[in-house]
């Protein structure tokens, strides 16, 4: 399920003309671990956090500690995550650093 920050970041993608991503793509068999949008060929993903003001599960002791687990998991397996804030997604900040990520990987394929 998609919240409404994935949403309007996708909007953003689609705006950009950057390659749709896959939703909900799972890195690592054998577990659960997901990322809200992957670009596999690239091994870039983003991560879309909510409720970092409110209290949300992102910011609280399991939640928390379980996404250091799959971060640093994802890293090991050669993935570049990056992390979103609500306020980066609205500012249009997140995309400006995946289009950053994005031409940094391009760069290194030539």
């Amino acid at each position: 399920m998609s919240s409404n920050l994935e949403r309007l970041f996708l909007s953003h993608v689609v705006s950009a003309g950057i390659e749709l991503p896959e939703r909900e793509y799972e890195f690592a068999p054998g577990r659960k671990w997901k990322f809200d949008f992957a670009w596999p060929e690239l091994m870039v993903a983003m991560e879309v956090e909510g409720g970092t003001w409110v209290n949300g599960r992102h910011s609280r002791g399991r939640g928390y500690e379980s996404d250091v687990d799959k971060y640093n998991a994802a890293q090991i397996a050669g993935w570049s995550v990056l992390r979103a804030t609500g306020d980066m997604v609205r500012a249009g900040r997140a995309l400006s650093v995946l289009l950053e990520m994005i031409e940094q990987r391009n760069g290194s394929k030539s």
